[in-house]
């Protein structure tokens, strides 16, 4: 058995895309915390929650997925990686980007700018009921 409670595959994919990105295990730290919500005692008693940080890059991943350590460990490489390679590609303006549009569209709208909106969507309203064919008796 490997390191991680995953196949030999996916240990092994996980460890050559670890070499593509010239990412050594050594490079990495690692620390156990306890995780919070669903999974009752388990989660509250056993430090499951895995944090791993990239010095060289500064980048910090935290990983709660799982009930299990182990997997957790897994996942939070891939998900460090995925950053890595994200910020290698240039990605990061676009994801910025994705984030704060979705940031936009959820914001509040003023009451102005709401009124203004539901005048709209009234007027719309009418229009579409003039068009409708008289009721007949």
């Amino acid at each position: 058995m490997g390191l991680f409670p995953v196949s030999s595959e996916k240990e092994a994919h996980l460890a050559q895309r670890m070499a593509s990105l010239q990412v050594q295990e050594s490079d990495l730290e690692e620390q156990f915390v306890r995780s919070g919500g669903h999974g009752g005692q388990n989660v509250n008693k056993t430090a499951t929650c895995v944090m791993v940080c990239h010095p060289p890059t500064g980048i910090q991943v935290k990983c709660q997925t799982s009930r299990h350590q182990g997997l957790n460990r897994f996942l939070a490489r891939q998900l460090l990686l995925d950053k890595i390679e994200a910020v290698r590609n240039g990605f990061v303006a676009a994801e910025k980007a994705r984030i704060e549009k979705i940031r936009r569209q959820k914001r509040r709208r003023s009451r102005r700018a709401k009124a203004r909106m539901l005048d709209a969507k009234h007027l719309h309203g009418s229009k579409k009921a003039a068009r409708r064919t008289p009721m007949q008796d």
